[in-house]
């Protein structure tokens, strides 16, 4: 459950800082899934869209910084409700990242869209599923501390490890049987690795959730 400060100010800054999480998380999330559709449907329009949503996530992460740094400065919060607002600028910032690799996905679905994908579909299309869930359970987990359901995540991303390294064999090997298709062997080796990242950034997501509870930062630990 969230932790509810006795100041009402400042759980009303809370509260609008927990929304543009949720929002900025849902924007990032559909550009995501957008992309990865501009992959497998080598729809041109679906491009368009998610650069368009890139402007929007921007413009939400700038505002998302301020308002926390203008929360820390007139609050001056310590201990849990500290990390919490940390937490929100760590998360911001992954949030955005996670923008970016839709970008980069949709950027190089463009190169496919002669040839398509050189491999089926069913390998990435069950990874980004992987990854879409890792993402909302790592918010769900933030926004309703729960430092379980955040450790759940890291299960979720060892499945995602495992199809990267797959799909990444089976492009190579593609790649030294047949000249003619490296160019978009090796493009959709750009695409899964942008998918594993997106995991990666969810699973920092998840962290952060976890430090907000416990107050302990499991990034760079042996179990993290």
């Amino acid at each position: 459950m969230a932790h509810e400060h006795t100041y009402k100010a400042f759980d009303t800054d809370i509260d609008l800082l927990r929304s543009s999480v949720t929002t900025m998380a849902e924007l990032v999330e559909h550009q995501f899934l957008r992309s990865i559709d501009a992959v497998r449907l080598r729809d041109l329009s679906l491009v368009t869209q998610v650069l368009t949503e890139e402007q929007n996530v921007n413009r939400l992460h700038v505002d998302t910084d301020l308002r926390c740094n203008q929360t820390i400065a007139k609050r001056q919060p310590i201990a849990v409700d500290l990390r919490e607002i940390i937490a929100v600028l760590h998360i911001n910032n992954d949030l955005e990242r996670i923008g970016d690799e839709a970008k980069k996905i949709a950027l190089k679905s463009r190169d496919l869209q002669a040839t398509g994908s050189p491999i089926p579909l069913a390998g990435v299309e069950k990874m980004a599923s992987l990854v879409t869930d890792m993402l909302r359970k790592a918010i769900g987990s933030f926004l309703q501390h729960d430092a379980r359901a955040a450790a759940h995540v890291d299960e979720l991303d060892d499945e995602v490890d495992t199809l990267r390294d797959e799909l990444t064999r089976e492009l190579m090997k593609l790649m030294g049987a047949d000249s003619s298709r490296v160019s978009a062997a090796l493009t959709m080796v750009f695409v899964v690795q942008s998918i594993e990242r997106v995991g990666d950034h969810a699973k920092n997501i998840a962290a952060f959730a976890i430090n907000v509870v416990d107050g302990v930062d499991r990034r760079h630990s042996p179990t993290g």
